[in-house]
C-alpha cells in the first residue's frame, strides 16, 4: 500500500514511519514536511494512502485537501481532538491523536487494508469503457435497483467510500470511488467540481463568483454546489465561447 506521511515536524515522521515498518503491506514512498510538498507529491506519485497532519504553517491539512484533484485515502494524525468532527465530514478515513499508540494504528491499519482490497476487487470487475451521454447505468442499491440514463443524473457526491448518485427524487448509493467514476464520463457534460462532486453542466442553471476565488452552481432544482478555486478557472474555460 503505497503511502505518504505529512507532518511538519521531522521527528513526528521518522516516528510514525518507525511504527508503520512493522506492517510490511504498508510502503512509505515520501515524507514531507508540510502542504506545498505533500500536494506535489500526492499528485505526481499518486499513493493508496496519507497520513496527514493538521495544523501545519501556512496551510492546514484541511486547506492541502481542497485543492488535490486525486483524492487518496486519508488517515488525519495529530495532536489536537477538536478537529475530529471536521476531519469525517470531508471524508477522512480515520482520525488518530498524537503520540500514536501501536494498537489503535494497527486496527487502523487493519481496516484500510480490507476497504482498499475490497475496492480493487469492485473495480476489476468494472468495465473502463467511457460511457456516452445518452446511455444508461444500472444501479443497485440495497433491494432496490434502477436503469437510469446519463443524461438524467444531476451530480454525484462521493460519501465516505460510497457515491451517492441525484436523480428525479432518488439517491442511491455505489459502492465506488469518484476517480473511477470520473474516468468513464465524458469531459465536456460532467465536471469534476471539487474532491467530492461531479457536476452534470447540463443541469446548471446559474453560476455565481463564491468565496476566495471559487463558484458557486446552481442546478435547476436548485440545489447549490461550490466548484473549488482551482476547477473553477477550468470551468470558465470550458463554459466560455
Amino acid at each position: 500500500m503505497r503511502t505518504i506521511i505529512v507532518d511538519d515536524e521531522r521527528l513526528a515522521r521518522k516516528e510514525l514511519h518507525a511504527l508503520l515498518k512493522e506492517h510490511s503491506f504498508i510502503d512509505v514512498i515520501e515524507e514531507c514536511a508540510n502542504a506545498f510538498e505533500a500536494k506535489i507529491a500526492i499528485e505526481k506519485l499518486k499513493p493508496d494512502l496519507v497520513f496527514l497532519d493538521i495544523q501545519m504553517p501556512e496551510k492546514t491539512g484541511f486547506d492541502l485537501l481542497q485543492e488535490l484533484e486525486f483524492t487518496p485515502h486519508i488517515i488525519f494524525v495529530t495532536a489536537y481532538d477538536e478537529y475530529a468532527i471536521k476531519a469525517f465530514e470531508v471524508n477522512a478515513f480515520d482520525y488518530i491523536l498524537k503520540p500514536v499508540d501501536p494498537e489503535r494504528l494497527a486496527k487502523t491499519l487493519g481496516k484500510i487494508k480490507e476497504e482498499i482490497e475490497s475496492e480493487e476487487a469492485e473495480e476489476e470487475q468494472i468495465s473502463t469503457e467511457r460511457l456516452s451521454y445518452g446511455d444508461k447505468i444500472f444501479i443497485k442499491d440495497g433491494e432496490k435497483c434502477w436503469f437510469v440514463k446519463l443524461e438524467d443524473i444531476r451530480y454525484f457526491e462521493s460519501v465516505g467510500n460510497y457515491i451517492k448518485v441525484y436523480f428525479d427524487d432518488n439517491k442511491p448509493l455505489l459502492l465506488r470511488s469518484l476517480n473511477k467514476i470520473e474516468e468513464r464520463l465524458e469531459d465536456k457534460q460532467f465536471f469534476r467540481t471539487n474532491r467530492k462532486n461531479i457536476v452534470n453542466v447540463a443541469w446548471v442553471s446559474k453560476v455565481d463568483n463564491w468565496f476566495s476565488g471559487g463558484l458557486k452552481l446552481t442546478l435547476k432544482t436548485g440545489e447549490e454546489i461550490e466548484v473549488s478555486r482551482r476547477q473553477a478557472q477550468k470551468f470558465r474555460e470550458i463554459m466560455s465561447l
